[in-house]
């Protein structure tokens, strides 16, 4: 995006840095790296990173916002409303697409959003590893709002172990299964808290157990990384054992699992920016607009690209099951604009904001990236191409 500094990186660029590159995370902790790494970090200017810290100021102000509550209240209606939800979760995460506005300029457009964590620990790593194998641009740093890597890692243990001494563990389905598990043990190793499976769960009146070499263990705090849509989708009697969760439990989330639901693509047809994508529901649709290549179909709660339809066809909307659980948004037209030697990339950006209880807001903390050649940004939908994948961005300093 800053062409100086694209034409510097590329110029020095070779396979053996990135190898090298890829060895750095891969060597920490081995066989647990399962996505695709692209070979190059992205720099964001000043410009871009204004507007992208003002839109997701936009959408924080409308998340703490009176309406909030009332308005996302109907996302719950077909799950399982668990007890002791918090009034707001203690981080959330934007996707912005890098795109043109009608004036060629690069301009952020919000894709999605979650009330759920996301490679919060590992982004760490994968910055140590940039770092080690390539020359970076001096005045650039992929934190924000004045973090650094200390402060970053103090507000993420604040947000995820609380301030109380709780016992907190991370709680995930088949967590060695998973494709993120290399985030997982980042934060085992940076956090000091055990990675706990669902199936291990045992419940005591109120509170909660895990065993460890033969000693059972209390849960204060749960750094929930379980998405209950996932838990539907398994037998029977791992459905039965999550039911645990259900119950009014003595234990803290983070997040709680309602905040998946509310925070997320179900709260983009509230939001109301010219950098926000029209969005509406589809049961609510008076009737299919003309115009159905300009728009895509998302299922309101899938994640990782699952479901979504780009190019609608005829009849796709009226086939749709459910169709409360779908939304039509405006297609998001993504700005090549990432050159590389195997062709230009187009590119999104995650903002990690994390509470701040002093300020009473969410700040923008760090970040993740992801560069794609395909139609979709998702690193599963990149798998042969090179130059895609997984990466961070650079801010110019403000």
């Amino acid at each position: 995006m800053i062409p100086t500094l694209r034409q510097n990186f590329n110029d020095a660029f070779t396979e053996e840095k990135y190898q090298n590159y890829l060895s750095s995370i891969s060597n920490s902790y081995p066989n647990a790296l399962d996505f695709k790494i692209a070979e190059t970090p992205i720099f964001i200017d000043q410009k871009f990173t204004s507007l992208l810290l003002e839109l997701g100021d936009y959408v924080n102000g409308e998340i703490l916002s009176n309406p909030f509550k009332a308005n996302t209240q109907p996302s719950l209606e077909q799950q399982a409303n668990i007890p002791n939800e918090p009034a707001f979760p203690a981080c959330i995460v934007m996707d912005f697409a890098i795109a043109n506005n009608s004036k060629d300029e690069l301009v952020p457009k919000l894709i999605e959003l979650q009330g759920f964590p996301s490679l919060f620990a590992f982004e760490l790593l994968q910055e140590e590893a940039l770092s080690a194998n390539y020359e970076l641009p001096e005045n650039y740093s992929p934190f924000l709002n004045g973090y650094n890597k200390e402060k970053y890692i103090g507000h993420l243990k604040q947000i995820i172990c609380g301030s109380k001494g709780e016992h907190t563990v991370l709680l995930e389905l088949y967590p060695h299964q998973q494709k993120t598990r290399i985030d997982f043990y980042c934060t085992e190793k940076l956090l000091k808290i055990p990675i706990v499976c669902i199936t291990e769960l045992e419940q005591k009146g109120n509170q909660l157990f895990y065993t460890r070499n033969g000693i059972s263990i209390q849960i204060d705090r749960i750094y929930n990384r379980v998405i209950m849509d996932e838990l539907d989708k398994q037998p029977a009697a791992i459905q039965e054992k999550g039911k645990i969760l259900l119950n009014d439990l003595a234990i803290s989330w983070v997040t709680h699992p309602n905040h998946f639901f509310r925070i997320s693509k179900f709260l983009m047809p509230f939001l109301k920016h010219p950098l926000v994508p029209t969005t509406l529901f589809v049961h609510q649709l008076a009737a299919i607009p003309e115009n159905l290549q300009d728009y895509i179909l998302k299922p309101l709660f899938s994640f990782a690209g699952q479901g979504v339809i780009i190019d609608i066809q005829p009849g796709d909307i009226e086939k749709l099951k459910g169709s409360a659980h779908w939304i039509l948004q405006e297609k998001v037209h993504y700005a090549e604009c990432i050159e590389t030697p195997t062709g230009p990339a187009k590119a999104e950006i995650r903002l990690f904001y994390f509470w701040d209880q002093a300020k009473q807001k969410y700040i923008a903390t760090m970040n993740l990236a992801r560069l794609s050649k395909g139609k979709m940004i998702g690193v599963d939908y990149n798998k042969t191409a090179t130059w895609v994948g997984g990466s961070l961005a650079y801010f110019e300093k403000i």
